[in-house]
């Protein structure tokens, strides 16, 4: 009896854990709507430009009787003036503005600032008020957007967000210094994110978040970004049909989550693939410092900093392919979605964990490699981990949750490696579970596990 009441209350704790972290941000968003269906690409369009410093100077003198040069005084008067198809080109300079493109009438427009230097184009929303300093750049149901070419900072709810939308392009962007997440898509179906640099957001330098069912469905991928120095370098709160490849997650607390909640539509996390990434040394643990005010929910328990890959209530997911290193708690790991009120939606189902590289030929290895206690709520069936180079530790130690694939069947609950997984989260150090070591270097990244800069 007292073992079972001691099961309860840890089920209790470990919801209260998991659940903060992961919720979207406090701001005020516009409601979720019917992304709708697929609208053709329309073809040609004008061309709007943004002035310069000088440009600009020459159009207000123009109001007073000169004639003044082709061009828009702010990004947002340039977008106001396009149509489906249409582009707005920014030059390099500091944009103090929050830019909002809204509604069907700005279908396929491209927003165009500096593709080869993002840094070069700089949205800046530090100096607005609060209310207007959300976002660097929101699209609202306009589907086809594509925003390239910008460094977006200093915004307190996202850098770059598309929401009700059915296609984006979000590519060529830096989102740094921010929120909750650098680039954002959510309530939509279908998109892109590439060749991006996400770093200190105080949620997740990349998300993907409540995507909608579809019978035909349209996939996301996420392809040659990097994300660093974020809570989390990627979140998914029931995301679906995404693909994350070819990209590095490392110096966050915790790299990849697909994960699922309630306070979000459309539970669980289903249907993506986590394929050929660098996924090392997240390790940073924020709550000892950071360059951001660390969110609130994430001050008391938080997912285990120190991980490299954690499914939190995935289902028919594959992570395959990716080399995993350096990890002081442990590299790969799955654990149902507890605080779920179905159960079904809850459960880790149809995972597979194959043909990954752990440890770094041995030279960087993580605490544990593989991490996955078994059935806590739902049913946990079909999961199998095949074909995993370097893996030297695992929890439970002996390995038996972890199925060979293909595996077909049940597998019931480990208490140690349960037990061990509560532990971590109820430790307000977040470093008590870690084994610790020096690595080698790597592409000239410096480790960072303490913030020891200043806080913007």
């Amino acid at each position: 009896m007292r073992r079972k009441m001691l099961m309860r209350t840890a089920v209790a704790g470990l919801a209260l854990a998991l659940a903060a972290p992961a919720a979207a941000s406090a701001a005020e968003y516009p409601a979720p709507g019917d992304p709708g269906k697929v609208r053709p690409r329309p073809g040609g369009g004008k061309t709007f430009k943004v002035c310069t410093k000088q440009q600009a100077r020459a159009l207000a003198r123009a109001r007073r009787g000169a004639r003044g040069p082709n061009c828009s005084p702010t990004i947002q008067a340039a977008v106001d003036k396009t149509l489906p198809g249409d582009t707005v080109k920014v030059p390099a300079g500091t944009y103090g503005e929050s830019v909002t493109i809204s509604g069907h009438r700005h279908d396929a427009i491209k927003l165009i600032g500096s593709p080869s230097n993002p840094r070069k184009t700089v949205i800046d929303v530090g100096s607005l008020n609060r209310n207007q300093r959300q976002n660097a750049v929101m699209i609202n149901s306009a589907d086809g957007v594509t925003v390239k070419g910008f460094y977006g900072r200093n915004y307190l709810g996202n850098g770059f967000f598309a929401v009700n939308v059915t296609g984006y392009t979000f590519t060529k962007l830096v989102a740094g210094y921010g929120g909750t997440y650098g680039i954002y898509a959510f309530h939509s179906k279908g998109g892109t994110i590439s060749d991006s640099e996400a770093f200190y957001n105080n949620d997740a330098g990349y998300y993907i978040g409540e995507t909608p069912k579809q019978s035909k469905p349209i996939r996301s991928t996420v392809t040659n970004v990097r994300a660093w120095g974020n809570q989390l370098g990627f979140s998914g709160t029931n995301m679906r049909y995404t693909t994350i490849t070819k990209s590095q997650w490392y110096n966050n607390g915790l790299g990849i989550v697909p994960n699922a909640l309630d306070s979000e539509k459309f539970p669980p996390a289903e249907d993506n693939v986590i394929v050929d990434n660098d996924v090392f040394w997240n390790n940073f643990n924020y709550f000892r410092g950071a360059p951001f005010e660390v969110r609130g929910g994430a001050k008391g328990l938080a997912y285990p900093v120190g991980s490299g890959i954690l499914l939190y209530g995935s289902q028919n997911t594959t992570i395959e392919g990716n080399r995993v290193w350096g990890h002081f708690l442990f590299g790969v790991g799955a654990v149902d979605a507890i605080e779920l009120r179905d159960a079904d939606q809850a459960a880790i189902r149809g995972i597979t964990v194959k043909g990954n590289a752990f440890g770094r030929d041995g030279t960087d290895l993580n605490n544990y490699d593989l991490f996955y206690p078994g059935r806590i709520r739902g049913a946990n069936v079909d999961n199998c981990f095949s074909d995993n180079s370097g893996v030297q530790k695992t929890l439970p130690l002996d390995g038996s949750t972890l199925k060979p694939c293909p595996f077909t069947g049940e597998i019931p609950l480990d208490q140690s490696a349960y037990f061990s997984g509560l532990a971590w989260l109820g430790d307000r150090t977040h470093e008590a579970a870690w084994v610790r070591h020096s690595h080698p270097p790597f592409e000239g990244i410096t480790p960072l596990v303490h913030y020891t800069g200043k806080k913007k």
